[in-house]
């Protein structure tokens, strides 16, 4: 029987391989955007590849076409467990988001994960760096503390694309549905609540991504000579744009469906809210009711470009047109493309001046809305508890993974848990991205122990 004690023993033994592991991952930069290298995505695949067969899985790379062209390599790995015994898909991705702005990380190359007190930095060191070796890790010391023997049956699937959106995800799922089909899915790609405090993620909000262009001439006009009687498609897009919000912050578009947090989610101050998201003093936070719904089960849209002219090159002209990029989080309930119905429905209509309004859609991911008391998310809560010797919380997410809805979809009898790597001082995406070492060392212990939970190796409480 594999006990916690012996568990965090285990990781603590070996931790300084596991952060070697993860500096090595970082160093590869596989950003999967297009514009970067694609040799660094097949160089990641091949690396992580290597560390499944050294923690005892037959593991290969592999892709499949989506509807844009070739994917992007993934790995895929397998171990048997005894006969009988639950089958475990694991899911975390090697790819990552380009670096941003150079000059604004502290450390002179983002791939050279570099320590700073408790937190490694760089590139992927969480998203989904940490992800990947929690697991490759896990899956080592499971076998190793149960006499050569993983605990279940375990597929791997590491995915090249999440950072691009997963465009062929599901061409993936059909091509390989048997390999992955599972009993239990853990998706290795969320947060915890706070540094020392894990956390199992319940429901993530859908997102809905439309261009919406705004035309009041045929061409540029003299703004001192036509300005007046005409109102430029800047200012006419801005006046657009300030509707989809009432005067407290609240999205302001019909047909959106909110939803009430689920009880037993943890408190959120104003002051931790603020603390954590670097928000300017003085600068009011919008919306009404729990900060946890504006965050996790309210929808919320938000201006994420715009085509305008630029300062360099501005002129004394009267703008024809202009395009802004709107991305809208929907609630867990909500139908994607009821949403995008009423979001448009709402630009079409309140056009400034009767200006033309243009939308067209972009990405559309569903929400997802997971259960807290399945047997699975029972065994994840314990082993979550015993890891970090705090209790495990329940929380939402307000970002999206749509890919998870489609998980569930695909395998709809499968037990989905959605298990933290990040924390609030992560920086996922941004410049000084950053990975907890204290929370990787317990995340390890906790994937350990739920792996032996599901497969009833699990010393009694």
């Amino acid at each position: 029987m594999i006990n916690a004690d012996a568990v965090s023993a285990a990781v603590h033994d070996s931790f300084d391989r596991v952060v070697r592991d993860l500096t090595e991952l970082v160093a590869i930069p596989s950003v999967s955007a297009s514009g970067h290298d694609p040799a660094q995505v097949e160089r990641s695949a091949e690396h992580v590849a290597a560390l499944l067969r050294d923690a005892g899985l037959e593991a290969r790379i592999t892709s499949v076409p989506g509807p844009d062209g070739p994917g992007r390599p993934a790995v895929l790995a397998h171990r048997d467990g005894p006969v009988g015994s639950p089958r475990v898909l694991l899911y975390a991705h090697h790819d990552v988001q380009p670096v941003g702005d150079p000059s604004k990380w502290r450390q002179s190359d983002p791939f050279t994960a570099e320590r700073r007190g408790e937190r490694l930095y760089g590139r992927g060191t969480a998203d989904d760096g940490a992800g990947v070796i929690s697991l490759v890790h896990a899956l080592r010391l499971a076998s190793e503390l149960n006499d050569g023997q993983l605990p279940c049956s375990v597929t791997v699937f590491i995915e090249g694309e999440e950072e691009v959106g997963s465009p062929s995800f599901e061409a993936f799922l059909d091509a390989y549905r048997e390999q992955l089909e599972a009993d239990v899915i853990v998706v290795a790609d969320s947060s915890n609540w706070r540094v020392g405090v894990p956390a199992l993620t319940t429901s993530l909000r859908g997102v809905i991504q439309v261009d919406v262009r705004l035309d009041v001439l045929d061409h540029a006009l003299h703004s001192g000579q036509y300005g007046g009687p005409i109102i430029d498609a800047v200012t006419a897009m801005c006046r657009l744009v300030a509707t989809l919000h009432d005067d407290a912050g609240d999205v302001a578009v019909p047909g959106l469906v909110s939803r009430p947090v689920a009880a037993g989610a943890p408190d959120y101050s104003d002051a931790d809210f603020r603390a954590d998201a670097g928000v300017l003093d003085g600068v009011r936070l919008a919306g009404s009711g729990e900060l946890t719904a504006r965050l996790w089960t309210k929808p919320a849209l938000s201006v994420i470009g715009m085509d305008v002219t630029p300062l360099r090159v501005a002129g004394n002209v009267l703008a024809p047109s202009c395009t802004a990029r709107l991305s809208m989080r929907i609630a867990p309930g909500q139908d994607p493309a009821a949403a995008l119905a009423a979001l448009s429905t709402h630009l079409e209509t309140h056009a400034p001046f009767g200006a033309r309004v243009t939308v067209s859609a972009g990405e559309m991911g569903p929400a997802f809305d997971g259960g807290a008391d399945s047997p699975a998310a029972r065994a994840a809560h314990w082993a979550l508890t015993e890891a970090f010797g705090t209790e495990a919380v329940n929380i939402g997410q307000g970002g999206s993974i749509p890919f998870i809805a489609t998980l569930k979809q695909t395998f709809p009898d499968a037990q989905v848990l959605v298990t933290g790597i990040e924390d609030p001082d992560t920086r996922a995406h941004s410049e000084d991205e950053s990975m907890h070492l204290g929370d990787l060392e317990r995340i390890v212990a906790a994937d350990v122990l739920l792996l032996a939970r599901l497969g009833g190796v699990a010393a009694a409480d």
